[in-house]
């Protein structure tokens, strides 16, 4: 292994790679929208393939949709060292979040195949189906089935606002895989991306050498009153559900504060039935993400959460119901995977940060059956999910080269 600090990505191509996928689904304000399984994900995976099997890469798809880009290595018979991310965006998303997990994956394939350096154990580049959770929930849903969270029946049946199922959408652009998807042993996983947060810019730091991630919970709540006339309907006598929404919307925000530093609470979707101006609103539907780092603590926001939702509709006369759809418990990273990472980092010349996820990501669901790492790298202003979010190109070739070195001692003798 003494020869790997002579080894480095190119991050001239890394760059160009990532400018091209970034036209794939471009919007106006320089990010993109390639929601999960559209035309436009299609573009980006057919493009993602294509440049696979330039680079000599075989490709797998399983029956989730997820991609796997493999590099053989001298002894086959070895369970693969696999990176990567996802390619769907959020609707107004940027041209880093996932996809440059995937193709700084791809890069360190293509600086090995420059090389000529033969690795003992196989590596792969994984592309991950609905990592967001945007079109379909709940987010992560495929490497959840990869991991056996959930089930491939549950998935496929998930379904979008148009009432479109994955199963469905996977058969009609093409990416329903006949490889089942799981039940395959890895020798670790490592997932690149930007921090999406603002800790490595405000400490000046390139690599965060990520610990663990927090936990999530999603619910669906719905508020029920009556719809009734705006003007004839006396503010006493009203049963309005918008005015109960608006209280519960106050309310995760108080639990998350509560619950600080660690805690967050997010409303980011809400509909409102029947919609009309001069009519009080009857039915509110609106989503609920808490988060936190801490398991009791984060159990314990969920049941402020549904202790406000009974205060809230007694005191305003409402229905209100919450209904988690989605629970991913707090991670902690493989200790050996980890520690890669970390001396990846100092021999590439970074003092890492160490650091815990504020985001769920892949690697979160991937961790529960295989010795799992995160690599960080900054974000400016620590902005994502964003149609401005941006890295430099110098960051993000500093992550490839501390991912490339990650792999590699997991993959060489």
């Amino acid at each position: 292994m003494a020869d790997l600090p002579n080894i480095s990505i190119d991050k001239d191509r890394l760059w160009s790679s990532l400018m091209q996928m970034a036209r794939v689904g471009a919007t106006e304000k320089g990010g993109n929208c390639r929601l999960a399984l559209t035309d436009l994900d299609k573009q980006g995976r057919d493009l993602f393939v294509s440049w696979c099997k330039q680079a000599g890469l075989r490709i797998n798809i399983d029956r989730m949709g997820n991609i796997f880009a493999r590099r053989e290595g001298r002894d086959p018979s070895l369970p693969p060292i696999v990176t990567g991310s996802h390619l769907d965006t959020q609707p107004t998303g940027g041209k880093f979040d996932g996809v440059y997990g995937v193709l700084a994956g791809l890069e360190v394939m293509r600086t090995l195949n420059d090389c000529g350096f033969e690795t003992d154990a196989p590596m792969e580049v994984a592309v991950w189906t609905n990592e967001e959770g945007s079109r379909f929930a709940p987010a992560m849903v495929a490497s959840g089935v990869f991991a056996g969270v959930f089930t491939e029946e549950y998935a496929h049946a998930r379904r979008d606002a148009e009432g479109k199922t994955i199963g469905d959408e996977l058969k009609r652009i093409g990416y329903l895989g006949d490889v089942p998807c799981g039940g395959r042993k890895l020798g670790a996983f490592f997932e690149a991306h930007i921090e999406q947060g603002p800790i490595l810019e405000a400490e000046k730091r390139t690599i965060g050498v990520v610990t663990g991630a927090q936990g999530s919970r999603w619910f669906d709540v719905a508020v029920n009153g009556q719809d009734s006339h705006a003007g004839t309907t006396p503010m006493a006598r009203r049963r309005d559900a918008l005015l109960g929404a608006a209280l519960m919307v106050e309310r995760v925000n108080r639990i998350a504060l509560k619950h600080g530093p660690g805690g967050v609470g997010t409303v980011g979707v809400l509909r409102v039935v029947p919609g009309s101006r001069n009519t009080v609103p009857g039915v509110v539907n609106f989503t609920v993400d808490i988060r936190h780092p801490n398991a009791d603590s984060l159990a314990s926001m969920t049941e402020d959460l549904h202790a406000s939702a009974a205060a809230v509709a007694a005191q305003q006369n409402l229905e209100i119901a919450v209904k988690e759809i989605w629970h991913s418990k707090p991670i902690t990273f493989d200790v050996d995977c980890v520690e890669a990472v970390r001396r990846a980092a100092k021999s590439c010349g970074f003092d890492g940060l160490e650091i815990v996820s504020g985001a769920g990501h892949d690697a979160c669901y991937v961790s529960r059956v295989a010795p799992t790492g995160m690599i960080f790298v900054p974000c400016e202003g620590g902005l994502s999910h964003n149609e401005i979010e941006t890295a430099t190109p110098d960051d993000l070739a500093a992550g490839c080269n501390v991912l490339l070195r990650a792999m590699l001692s997991r993959a060489s003798a």
